[in-house]
Protein backbone atom coordinates (compact mmCIF):
# COMPACT_ATOMS: atom_id res chain seq x y z
CA UNK A 1 0.00 0.00 0.00
CA UNK A 2 1.00 3.83 -0.47
CA UNK A 3 0.00 6.60 1.20
CA UNK A 4 -0.01 10.20 0.68
CA UNK A 5 -0.33 13.53 3.25
CA UNK A 6 -1.66 16.87 2.52
CA UNK A 7 -1.63 20.14 4.99
CA UNK A 8 -4.51 22.72 4.10
CA UNK A 9 -3.10 25.77 6.05
CA UNK A 10 -5.96 28.22 6.58
CA UNK A 11 -6.84 31.70 7.88
CA UNK A 12 -8.78 30.17 10.52
CA UNK A 13 -8.38 26.23 10.28
CA UNK A 14 -5.75 23.98 9.14
CA UNK A 15 -5.97 20.51 8.55
CA UNK A 16 -3.53 16.94 8.15
CA UNK A 17 -5.50 14.44 5.92
CA UNK A 18 -3.64 11.17 5.45
CA UNK A 19 -4.97 8.95 2.88
CA UNK A 20 -4.25 5.83 1.16
CA UNK A 21 -3.62 5.96 -2.52
CA UNK A 22 -5.86 4.19 -5.16
CA UNK A 23 -4.77 2.94 -8.95
CA UNK A 24 -6.05 4.99 -11.55
CA UNK A 25 -8.48 6.49 -8.71
CA UNK A 26 -9.35 8.74 -6.04
CA UNK A 27 -7.89 8.19 -2.94
CA UNK A 28 -9.43 7.08 0.01
CA UNK A 29 -9.27 9.15 3.17
CA UNK A 30 -8.07 7.36 6.03
CA UNK A 31 -7.79 10.14 8.63
CA UNK A 32 -8.29 14.47 9.35
CA UNK A 33 -6.99 16.04 12.25
CA UNK A 34 -8.19 19.89 11.71
CA UNK A 35 -6.79 22.33 14.24
CA UNK A 36 -6.89 26.03 14.95
CA UNK A 37 -5.02 28.94 12.85
CA UNK A 38 -2.82 30.71 15.12
CA UNK A 39 -2.07 33.24 12.19
CA UNK A 40 0.26 35.40 14.09
CA UNK A 41 2.35 32.73 15.70
CA UNK A 42 3.50 30.72 12.08
CA UNK A 43 6.16 28.49 13.56
CA UNK A 44 4.02 27.80 16.37
CA UNK A 45 1.33 26.20 13.77
CA UNK A 46 4.32 24.88 11.59
CA UNK A 47 4.84 23.29 15.26
CA UNK A 48 1.38 21.64 15.49
CA UNK A 49 1.27 20.50 11.95
CA UNK A 50 4.49 18.05 12.71
CA UNK A 51 2.47 17.09 15.89
CA UNK A 52 -1.04 16.39 14.45
CA UNK A 53 1.32 14.13 11.40
CA UNK A 54 3.06 12.23 14.04
CA UNK A 55 -0.47 11.47 15.71
CA UNK A 56 -1.88 10.32 12.58
CA UNK A 57 1.06 8.49 11.32
CA UNK A 58 1.11 6.38 15.07
CA UNK A 59 -3.01 5.80 14.80
CA UNK A 60 -1.66 3.74 11.44
CA UNK A 61 1.26 2.27 12.30
CA UNK A 62 3.47 4.12 9.65
CA UNK A 63 6.72 5.86 9.85
CA UNK A 64 7.92 8.77 7.60
CA UNK A 65 9.88 6.21 5.21
CA UNK A 66 5.96 5.08 3.96
CA UNK A 67 5.32 8.83 2.83
CA UNK A 68 6.11 9.60 -0.71
CA UNK A 69 5.20 13.17 -0.82
CA UNK A 70 3.37 15.85 1.89
CA UNK A 71 1.17 18.33 -0.31
CA UNK A 72 0.54 21.79 1.32
CA UNK A 73 -2.23 24.14 -0.35
CA UNK A 74 -2.54 27.44 1.00
CA UNK A 75 -3.76 31.55 -0.22
CA UNK A 76 -1.48 32.93 -2.13
CA UNK A 77 1.34 35.06 -3.03
CA UNK A 78 3.62 32.23 -2.52
CA UNK A 79 6.35 30.55 -4.28
CA UNK A 80 5.54 27.36 -5.52
CA UNK A 81 8.96 26.45 -6.62
CA UNK A 82 10.86 27.61 -3.77
CA UNK A 83 7.97 26.72 -0.78
CA UNK A 84 7.77 30.00 0.35
CA UNK A 85 4.84 31.32 1.87
CA UNK A 86 4.82 34.89 1.43
CA UNK A 87 2.67 37.11 3.20
CA UNK A 88 -0.92 36.09 2.75
CA UNK A 89 -3.79 38.53 3.23
CA UNK A 90 -4.87 35.73 5.92
CA UNK A 91 -1.99 35.44 7.17
CA UNK A 92 -0.14 38.39 7.55
CA UNK A 93 2.85 37.62 9.65
CA UNK A 94 3.85 34.47 7.44
CA UNK A 95 6.36 36.60 5.95
CA UNK A 96 8.49 34.75 3.35
CA UNK A 97 7.93 31.40 5.19
CA UNK A 98 9.97 28.36 4.33
CA UNK A 99 7.50 25.96 4.44
CA UNK A 100 8.67 23.24 2.86
CA UNK A 101 12.52 23.05 3.82
CA UNK A 102 10.83 23.07 7.56
CA UNK A 103 8.91 20.16 7.40
CA UNK A 104 11.75 18.64 4.70
CA UNK A 105 14.40 18.88 7.72
CA UNK A 106 11.91 17.20 9.83
CA UNK A 107 10.70 14.18 8.14
CA UNK A 108 13.04 14.00 5.18
CA UNK A 109 9.66 13.60 3.08
CA UNK A 110 9.21 15.79 -0.18
CA UNK A 111 7.22 18.40 -0.33
CA UNK A 112 5.14 20.70 -2.26
CA UNK A 113 3.60 23.80 -1.82
CA UNK A 114 0.61 25.41 -4.31
CA UNK A 115 -1.90 27.60 -3.84
CA UNK A 116 -5.21 26.83 -2.51
CA UNK A 117 -6.98 27.44 -6.23
CA UNK A 118 -4.14 25.65 -8.07
CA UNK A 119 -4.29 22.72 -5.87
CA UNK A 120 -8.30 22.31 -6.26
CA UNK A 121 -7.66 22.75 -9.91
CA UNK A 122 -5.08 19.68 -9.65
CA UNK A 123 -7.63 17.75 -7.64
CA UNK A 124 -10.17 18.18 -9.99
CA UNK A 125 -8.56 17.27 -13.36
CA UNK A 126 -6.82 14.16 -11.46
CA UNK A 127 -10.34 12.89 -9.57
CA UNK A 128 -13.30 15.35 -10.22
CA UNK A 129 -15.47 16.86 -13.20
CA UNK A 130 -11.88 17.18 -15.01
CA UNK A 131 -10.94 14.03 -14.79
CA UNK A 132 -10.03 12.84 -18.66
CA UNK A 133 -9.73 16.90 -19.84
CA UNK A 134 -6.83 18.01 -21.60
CA UNK A 135 -7.41 21.80 -20.31
CA UNK A 136 -9.82 23.33 -17.75
CA UNK A 137 -10.02 26.63 -15.62
CA UNK A 138 -11.06 25.77 -11.99
CA UNK A 139 -12.61 28.79 -9.61
CA UNK A 140 -12.98 28.88 -5.95
CA UNK A 141 -16.49 31.05 -5.77
CA UNK A 142 -16.07 31.42 -2.05
CA UNK A 143 -15.07 33.99 0.30
CA UNK A 144 -13.63 35.30 -2.81
CA UNK A 145 -12.78 34.37 -6.23
CA UNK A 146 -9.63 32.26 -7.00
CA UNK A 147 -8.70 30.54 -10.08
CA UNK A 148 -6.40 27.45 -11.23
CA UNK A 149 -5.57 26.24 -14.66
CA UNK A 150 -4.50 23.31 -16.11
CA UNK A 151 -3.68 23.80 -19.59
CA UNK A 152 -2.54 20.89 -22.44
CA UNK A 153 -2.65 18.81 -19.76
CA UNK A 154 -0.19 20.14 -16.77
CA UNK A 155 -0.40 23.05 -14.70
CA UNK A 156 0.07 26.68 -15.36
CA UNK A 157 1.56 28.81 -12.86
CA UNK A 158 2.81 31.61 -14.75
CA UNK A 159 6.01 33.95 -14.05
CA UNK A 160 5.05 34.56 -10.16
CA UNK A 161 2.45 31.92 -9.40
CA UNK A 162 -0.20 34.45 -10.31
CA UNK A 163 -1.85 33.02 -13.41
CA UNK A 164 -5.34 32.84 -13.33
CA UNK A 165 -6.18 35.62 -11.48
CA UNK A 166 -9.25 36.63 -13.18
CA UNK A 167 -10.54 37.43 -9.89
CA UNK A 168 -8.48 40.89 -10.08
CA UNK A 169 -10.03 41.56 -13.89
CA UNK A 170 -12.57 45.00 -13.60
CA UNK A 171 -15.53 44.45 -15.34
CA UNK A 172 -17.45 47.73 -14.01
CA UNK A 173 -15.54 51.33 -13.01
CA UNK A 174 -17.57 50.92 -10.03
CA UNK A 175 -19.18 48.21 -7.95
CA UNK A 176 -18.38 45.94 -4.91
CA UNK A 177 -15.24 45.65 -3.84
CA UNK A 178 -12.56 42.99 -4.71
CA UNK A 179 -9.04 42.14 -4.46
CA UNK A 180 -9.04 46.02 -3.28
CA UNK A 181 -10.81 46.86 -6.96
CA UNK A 182 -14.12 47.97 -7.06
CA UNK A 183 -16.51 46.44 -9.83
CA UNK A 184 -13.82 43.34 -10.09
CA UNK A 185 -14.71 39.78 -11.08
CA UNK A 186 -14.48 38.63 -7.68
CA UNK A 187 -16.73 42.66 -6.47
CA UNK A 188 -19.33 40.83 -7.99
CA UNK A 189 -18.93 36.89 -8.18
CA UNK A 190 -17.54 35.81 -4.78
CA UNK A 191 -19.48 35.49 -1.44
CA UNK A 192 -17.65 38.67 -0.15
CA UNK A 193 -19.27 40.57 -3.44
CA UNK A 194 -22.51 39.16 -2.82
CA UNK A 195 -22.57 40.13 0.64
CA UNK A 196 -21.74 43.54 -0.13
CA UNK A 197 -24.69 43.73 -2.82
CA UNK A 198 -26.83 42.81 -0.47
CA UNK A 199 -25.59 45.35 2.26
CA UNK A 200 -26.69 47.85 -0.54
CA UNK A 201 -29.72 46.46 -0.86
CA UNK A 202 -30.41 46.53 3.03
CA UNK A 203 -29.99 50.67 2.83
CA UNK A 204 -33.74 50.29 0.60
CA UNK A 205 -35.44 48.33 2.34
CA UNK A 206 -38.51 48.70 4.93
CA UNK A 207 -38.30 46.96 7.91
CA UNK A 208 -40.98 44.77 6.75
CA UNK A 209 -38.79 43.20 4.19
CA UNK A 210 -38.11 39.61 4.61
CA UNK A 211 -33.98 40.78 4.07
CA UNK A 212 -34.40 43.74 6.81
CA UNK A 213 -36.05 40.75 9.10
CA UNK A 214 -33.77 37.88 8.40
CA UNK A 215 -31.00 40.27 9.79
CA UNK A 216 -32.57 42.31 11.84
CA UNK A 217 -31.27 45.40 10.10
CA UNK A 218 -27.78 44.41 10.80
CA UNK A 219 -25.90 44.55 8.04
CA UNK A 220 -22.86 42.06 9.33
CA UNK A 221 -25.40 39.22 9.23
CA UNK A 222 -25.71 39.50 5.74
CA UNK A 223 -23.92 36.70 4.24
CA UNK A 224 -24.29 34.96 0.64
CA UNK A 225 -25.97 32.26 1.92
CA UNK A 226 -28.61 34.27 3.68
CA UNK A 227 -28.87 36.14 0.07
CA UNK A 228 -29.27 32.78 -1.50
CA UNK A 229 -32.13 31.64 1.07
CA UNK A 230 -33.99 34.36 0.97
CA UNK A 231 -34.11 34.20 -3.07
CA UNK A 232 -35.25 30.66 -3.15
CA UNK A 233 -38.33 31.15 -1.13
CA UNK A 234 -38.94 34.00 -3.83
CA UNK A 235 -37.61 36.94 -2.23
CA UNK A 236 -37.33 39.42 -5.53
CA UNK A 237 -34.75 41.75 -4.28
CA UNK A 238 -32.29 39.04 -3.50
CA UNK A 239 -33.39 37.06 -6.68
CA UNK A 240 -32.11 40.08 -8.54
CA UNK A 241 -28.70 40.33 -6.65
CA UNK A 242 -28.53 36.50 -7.89
CA UNK A 243 -29.10 37.67 -11.37
CA UNK A 244 -25.96 40.24 -11.28
CA UNK A 245 -23.58 37.60 -9.66
CA UNK A 246 -25.17 35.52 -12.55
CA UNK A 247 -24.60 37.73 -15.23
CA UNK A 248 -21.20 39.08 -14.31
CA UNK A 249 -19.91 35.45 -14.00
CA UNK A 250 -21.14 34.87 -17.69
CA UNK A 251 -19.12 37.64 -18.79
CA UNK A 252 -16.16 36.70 -16.48
CA UNK A 253 -15.98 32.88 -17.83
CA UNK A 254 -17.10 34.36 -21.38
CA UNK A 255 -13.59 36.29 -20.98
CA UNK A 256 -11.95 32.88 -19.64
CA UNK A 257 -13.32 31.21 -22.86
CA UNK A 258 -11.69 33.66 -25.01
CA UNK A 259 -8.31 33.62 -24.05
CA UNK A 260 -7.81 30.05 -23.12
CA UNK A 261 -10.11 28.07 -24.94
CA UNK A 262 -10.95 25.38 -22.49
CA UNK A 263 -12.72 22.17 -22.36
CA UNK A 264 -14.69 22.56 -19.17
CA UNK A 265 -14.71 25.56 -16.48
CA UNK A 266 -15.45 23.90 -12.99
CA UNK A 267 -16.85 26.21 -10.33
CA UNK A 268 -16.56 24.92 -6.48
CA UNK A 269 -18.08 26.58 -3.65
CA UNK A 270 -21.45 29.41 -4.06
CA UNK A 271 -21.89 27.80 -7.37
CA UNK A 272 -22.19 24.51 -6.14
CA UNK A 273 -25.28 25.13 -3.37
CA UNK A 274 -26.76 27.86 -5.72
CA UNK A 275 -26.39 26.86 -9.26
CA UNK A 276 -30.07 27.15 -9.92
CA UNK A 277 -29.81 30.88 -9.00
CA UNK A 278 -27.03 31.27 -11.47
CA UNK A 279 -26.78 29.17 -14.43
CA UNK A 280 -29.50 30.35 -16.62
CA UNK A 281 -28.34 33.78 -16.19
CA UNK A 282 -24.62 32.05 -16.90
CA UNK A 283 -25.49 30.84 -20.26
CA UNK A 284 -27.44 33.62 -21.84
CA UNK A 285 -24.01 35.54 -21.07
CA UNK A 286 -22.24 33.30 -22.84
CA UNK A 287 -23.89 32.62 -25.70
CA UNK A 288 -23.84 36.37 -26.35
CA UNK A 289 -20.28 36.89 -25.11
CA UNK A 290 -17.57 33.94 -25.70
CA UNK A 291 -16.67 32.78 -29.30
CA UNK A 292 -16.87 29.58 -28.29
CA UNK A 293 -18.61 29.18 -24.67
CA UNK A 294 -17.39 26.14 -23.49
CA UNK A 295 -19.23 23.81 -20.42
CA UNK A 296 -19.59 24.79 -17.21
CA UNK A 297 -19.70 22.15 -14.46
CA UNK A 298 -19.47 22.32 -10.58
CA UNK A 299 -16.95 20.55 -8.82
CA UNK A 300 -16.88 16.71 -9.08
CA UNK A 301 -15.79 16.15 -5.71
CA UNK A 302 -18.53 18.68 -4.09
CA UNK A 303 -17.57 20.09 -0.74
CA UNK A 304 -14.69 17.95 -0.54
CA UNK A 305 -12.71 19.64 -3.03
CA UNK A 306 -10.69 21.05 -0.61
CA UNK A 307 -9.84 18.04 1.42
CA UNK A 308 -8.27 16.37 -2.16
CA UNK A 309 -6.17 19.38 -3.32
CA UNK A 310 -3.68 19.47 -1.03
CA UNK A 311 -3.38 15.57 -1.58
CA UNK A 312 -3.40 15.98 -5.11
CA UNK A 313 -0.41 17.67 -5.29
CA UNK A 314 1.33 15.21 -2.61
CA UNK A 315 3.26 13.93 -5.64
CA UNK A 316 5.28 15.74 -8.20
CA UNK A 317 2.73 14.28 -11.16
CA UNK A 318 0.99 17.83 -12.33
Amino acid sequence: MSYIVGFDVGGTKCAVTLAETVTEGTPKILCKKKFDTEADKPYDVLARFMTELDTVLSEFSLSYSKIPGIGISCGGPLNSEKGIIMSPPNLPRWDNIEICKYFYERTGIDCHLQNDANACAVAEWKYGAGKGLNSIVFLTFGTGLGAGLILDGRLYRGKNDNAGEIGHVRLEQNGPIGYGKPGSCEGFCSGGGISQMGVSALSKCTPSSRLYEACAGEPNKITAKLIADLAHQGDEMCREIYRTCAKKLGMTLSILCDVLDPDAIIIGGIFMRSDDLLIDGIAKVMREEALIPCPVLKAGLGENVGDYAALSIAEDNY
